[in-house]
């Protein structure tokens, strides 16, 4: 973020240009031109001073498609109808050429255009400006000179994206306008846009979401939060195009509750790593923005100032938006756009189209400083690394002061350990390498004299060894690693619109340090994923790998989906294949996966089936969203396990729908009982003592167990001001459940506001808070000591099958690899004698459905069956104004007080995110209109 690290540069000051000189400068409709200093000069053609002078041989929006776009028409376009204009354009216009980028879920193509003048368009010219700006990412091979000759000669690159999520359609609308114009336009503005920039236009990111008017995509992902994993096919495919026209400027148009719009200056927190320059060319096109909602019928009879807003709701922190990444990953101005979804179609489209305009022309007339500092931002990022410099925190609303400054620590270099979870360790790898970070495997022992070892702890004089992954700082990408690679986000302000950690070696699980040691190992580049066969089989024998990561889970499923027999060692923690099995393809995809397979004896075990697995459709369970459409992607999708639904009604009269599964999954929801009648959880009871597999998922899936006598865990109120905001704890790995296998001794856990839950007295606690100095949290956290010594997953047996019980979501956005991890062992542990364990301990005592009926029963209030309830922290003096304010929007709220803070909790048994509440937004600004800082807000 702000102002990079001093020692290596000074960053001007982040003036804001004035409305009226912006309105002179910028060129904020097409009625207005003008050529800045600096800029590319136009095309030799001259402009037309007649904002109406278009070709007449290009297509409008209207002719090809029989109706205007925003121009009091109700409404939008459909996937065909964008590829359909996409296509007209691109036969009209030799300033535009168009491709696919990749396809949806469903297999929709993802259309994107490319516009700019017909010189740039070429394609050895477009292949040369993007290799011009690529090269600017790495000073190591461009000279200050060549960068500024790039700067003065070559165009920039923005992108202009919508509809990433589906129900949100009117950014695809207006970019088709923003195409049109810049296509077929003569004037002045649209000639400095095409001299001066190329634009990448993306309409639409989630056609399967567009088609169901769904703010998710076919797999329930919403595709604004999968940016760093990329598990989802849109994403990955938009991500490689980025990576071959890296943007200085990226639009993600969005739309929100109510009637305004939003944009820019954001709300913090901002991530400390967003280089300074790319903040203030944020905050300067928000002035321009400003401007541009001025003209030409915008506000339309509202006060200008009252129809858009900024520094609220939508911060830049959470590494998985399409503002974050841009920025973080790829030095651009990240913005986020926000229509409010109350208004017309056509002043939707309008105003978006107008936040597009503007932003162009900014861009176009700043063009030669953006690439100059674009340079920067890579040549600081650089010397930043060498002398292992973290950004500072700063705030940028006016009002708000840095409340947790980033500590004084130096990191050069990161280590990845190989000694477990080596499949996890390598596909954390190949993600960073797919975002241009430089990895290098260690090729002899280096010594470490000083070292932070992830989870909070310090070592001296630690070794790391021959096959560990080094990620040295000083590299370009410094920006990218320690934005996701960090074991601490370091969160300046405490507003969280998502989770408050991503630490991706935490997420996996894999062991990890950091160092400030200024060390050079002899290493070799990583150029590709290791993995597969690492020597010849014996005769008559076969090839194993350990199952100690999800990677290697996920190799085991896909192998039995392809009907490769597997059997697995006595203690669990190998699985084998008979030599004559390993094909070219299972080769290919164990490497693929980064699992190593090792030769070894014969092939002798236990063999291992595939799980027939039922997914429950019960009560409280949103089958398009969140928990259920990650089991969906990770267990279908991608595991190639056949998911069977199975709805409350058949549990209740016993059908084979249900009786016929070997598991039964239940996904996070906001039921305590799914609907069960007292014959349903008996039919339940039954049927897991007959020796099958209960998988409940964090609130609806742990009481759903409770309510029908599976488990002796209890639920544990939540302390008033309590919050945990998508927060890494350690946790203690109890062994004696095979659900446990593979994992360390010590784990992490990602806790998101879930469930409390005492440990079991009758099965195993296989993942628990610990009570001692071993507690550790990172990222937000209020409260949290309620966690000690409580249950994170429990292992409870009933007759001859198991309840596993997650408090957590162990599928969340399907980045939680160790979560899979624990969730694969669960479908692969086996069930009969010994279901409750390896151990040869005692029988664990039976659980007393009654009482475990009743305990279900006596859910605390503060739990009563919500979701996602939203919570408003203010200081306890501004309770009762407070409570006024939100009474004009909801007689709902419940209050509570601890310390000098106030609680205000608004039930949202729906879920809904900020974005998708009807008056959260409308609420909060009404708030801030009053006076009333706000210490928190959650949703």
């Amino acid at each position: 973020m702000a102002p990079s690290f001093r020692p290596f540069r000074t960053l001007r000051s982040r003036r804001l240009v004035s409305a009226t000189a912006l309105t002179l400068l910028v060129g904020l409709t097409p009625a207005l031109g003008g050529t800045p200093a600096g800029a590319r000069p136009p095309s030799p053609a001259p402009c037309s001073t007649d904002p109406t002078a278009r070709l007449s041989r290009v297509p409008s929006p209207e002719a090809t498609l029989g109706f205007p776009l925003g121009l009091g028409q109700e409404r939008v376009v459909t996937n065909d109808e964008i590829r359909t204009y996409l296509r007209a354009v691109d036969v009209a216009s030799d300033r535009v050429v168009t491709g696919v980028l990749g396809s949806s879920a469903l297999g929709q193509p993802l259309p994107y255009a490319v516009v700019s003048n017909e010189r740039h368009v070429r394609p050895a010219a477009l292949r040369e400006i993007a290799e011009d700006v690529r090269d600017l990412r790495d000073p190591r091979r461009t000279s200050r000179k060549e960068a500024a000759r790039t700067a003065a000669d070559s165009p920039a690159i923005v992108w202009v994206t919508g509809n990433v999520h589906g129900g949100e359609k009117s950014g695809a609308d207006a970019a088709l306008k923003t195409l049109y114009e810049l296509a077929a336009g003569l004037s002045c503005a649209v000639a400095q846009r095409n001299d001066n920039l190329v634009t990448i236009i993306v309409p639409t990111q989630n056609p399967d979401g567009r088609d169901a008017s769904r703010r998710q995509n076919e797999f329930g992902f919403d595709l604004n939060r999968d940016w760093f994993a990329r598990t989802q096919r849109e994403t990955d495919a938009k991500l490689e195009l980025m990576r071959r026209y890296p943007p200085q400027v990226f639009i993600d148009a969005h739309e929100m509750g109510g009637d305004q719009y939003f944009f820019p200056p954001n709300a913090d927190p901002i991530h400390h790593e967003i280089a300074g320059e790319a903040v203030d060319w944020i905050n300067r096109i928000g002035e321009a923005n400003k401007a541009g909602f001025g003209y030409n019928g915008a506000c339309d009879d509202v006060v200008t100032s009252e129809c858009y807003f900024n520094y609220d709701t939508y911060d830049l922190f959470f590494m998985g938006y399409g503002d974050t990444v841009p920025a973080a990953g790829f030095g651009a101005a990240g913005m986020t756009f926000e229509k409010g979804s109350a208004s017309a179609v056509a002043d939707r489209v309008q105003q978006q189209f107008h936040t597009q305009w503007s932003t162009l022309g900014w861009a176009a007339a700043n063009k030669h400083e953006v690439l100059t500092d674009y340079f920067r931002i890579w040549t600081d990022a650089l010397a930043q690394g060498r002398a292992g410099a973290l950004e500072p925190n700063e705030v940028v609303q006016p009002t708000n002061e840095v409340q947790f400054p980033v500590p004084d620590v130096k990191i050069r270099s990161y280590f990845l350990l190989p000694d477990r979870q080596l499949a996890d360790v390598r596909q954390l790898v190949e993600r960073l390498r797919r975002m241009d970070v430089e990895v290098y495997e260690v090729r002899q022992p280096t010594r470490l004299r000083q070292a932070r070892i992830f989870g909070g702890r310090s070592a001296t004089n630690v070794t790391v060894p021959k096959g560990a992954y080094w990620i040295p700082m000083e590299q370009p990408q410094k920006h990218w690693i320690q934005a996701i690679m960090g074991e601490d986000p370091y969160t300046p302000f405490p507003y969280f619109y998502d989770v408050s950690s991503w630490s991706n070696p935490l997420l996996m699980g894999v062991p990890t340090l950091y160092t400030a040691d200024d060390v050079r190992p002899k290493a070799q580049l990583v150029r590709a994923i290791e993995g597969g066969r690492s020597g010849l089989a014996w005769h008559r024998g076969s090839y194993g790998y350990p199952l100690d990561s999800a990677a290697a889970a996920e190799l085991t499923f896909r192998l039995l989906d392809r009907g490769v027999p597997l059997v697995r060692d006595a203690d669990g923690a190998t699985v084998r294949l008979a030599a004559n099995r390993l094909t070219r393809e299972v080769d290919d995809l164990a490497e693929s996966l980064g699992v190593t397979l090792t030769p070894g004896g014969p092939a002798s075990g236990t063999p291992l089936a595939r799980p027939d697995v039922g997914l429950f459709q019960g009560t409280g369970i949103s089958t398009t969203s969140g928990s259920h459409g990650e089991a969906r992607y990770v267990l279908g999708q991608r595991w190639g396990l056949d998911l069977k639904p199975v709805t409350t009604a058949d549990i209740n009269d016993n059908t084979p729908a249900f009786t016929g599964r070997t598991v039964l999954l239940v996904p996070d929801g906001s039921s305590a009982t799914g609907g069960l009648t007292e014959a349903g959880q008996a039919n339940l009871r039954a049927w897991v003592a007959q020796g099958h597999t209960y998988l409940g998922l964090r609130n609806e899936g742990t009481r759903l167990a409770r309510a029908a006598g599976l488990t002796s865990t209890t639920e544990k109120p939540k302390p008033a001001g309590y919050t945990v905001i998508g927060s890494h704890l350690r946790v203690d790995v109890d062994h004696d459940s095979p659900v446990a296998v593979g994992r360390p001794a010590e784990d992490f856990e990602f806790n998101n506001n879930d469930p409390i839950l005492n440990p079991s007295t009758t099965g195993t606690n296989v993942l628990r808070y610990p009570t001692g100095d071993t507690f550790w949290a990172n990222g937000y956290t209020v409260g949290a000591d309620a966690l000690r010594g409580t249950a994170a997953l429990v292992d409870e047996p009933t007759g001859d099958g198991r309840a596993v019980l997650f408090a957590f979501n162990p599928l969340f956005r399907a980045y939680n690899e160790i979560g899979l991890h624990l969730v694969a062992n669960a479908l692969l542990a086996p069930t009969g004698a010994g279901a409750a364990g390896r151990s040869a301990g005692p029988t664990p005592a039976a659980v007393d459905p009654a009482r475990a009926a009743a305990a279900a029963v006596a859910v605390p209030e503060n739990l009563g069956g919500e979701w996602r309830p939203i919570t408003i922290e203010v200081a306890g003096a501004d309770l009762a104004r407070a409570r006024t304010v939100v009474e004009r929007f909801t007689g709902t709220a419940r209050t509570s007080t601890a310390g000098d803070s106030a609680y205000l909790v608004i039930p949202n048994p729906a879920g809904l995110l900020a974005d998708e509440h009807p008056f959260l937004g409308n609420l909060v600004r009404a708030l801030r209109n009053a006076h009333i800082p706000l210490h928190s807000v959650v949703a």
